[in-house]
């Protein structure tokens, strides 16, 4: 009997097991990620529901994987609802693990869009590429093409 408790346990417990890769933050901690970085990032604003942020996505990892040396930071702006099991379910049936994920805490836009840069106004797909050893800034207020994104690497690593 008591075998048989354990197994029912175990069986209960294993999705709890499973590894989270979005871990939860607020503006102020990203801000403190990206400016303790010791490598040059790419930080890009995404979310499940968004299309060209979908579309774009592959072109990040494409050019993470030739340049190891960059950080690949993904932080999902999806509802609350969806953290964290929706955007973990997302993120594994893509094969997306080989970055940074985070999901942004955040509802009020107009708070944290101007502390990742002045000229964002909200909208999605956005990307910041920063090299603090170059004190190196570049922000993307559109979606990027796949030129787009390799030429920005290019730049960032210049």
């Amino acid at each position: 009997m008591k075998r048989i408790c354990f197994v029912i346990l175990a069986i209960l417990l294993m999705p709890g097991l499973r590894a989270q890769y979005v871990k939860k933050l607020g503006i102020a901690e990203l801000e403190q990620h990206i400016v303790n970085s010791k490598k040059p990032l790419v930080v890009n604003f995404w979310a499940t529901f968004c299309k060209p942020c979908l579309e774009e996505l592959p072109y990040f990892f494409e050019q993470s994987k030739r340049h190891d040396s960059v950080e690949l930071v993904l932080v999902s702006l999806d509802l609350p609802d969806y953290f964290p099991a929706k955007i973990d379910e997302f993120l594994l049936k893509r094969s997306m693990t080989g970055a940074t994920h985070f999901w942004l805490n955040e509802t009020n836009a107009d708070t944290f869009c101007p502390r990742i840069d002045k000229s964002w106004d909200g909208a999605l797909p956005v990307s910041l590429f920063v090299h603090p050893a170059r004190q190196y800034r570049k922000f993307y207020n559109r979606a990027l093409n796949p030129m787009e994104v390799e030429q920005a690497f290019r730049e960032l690593l210049q």
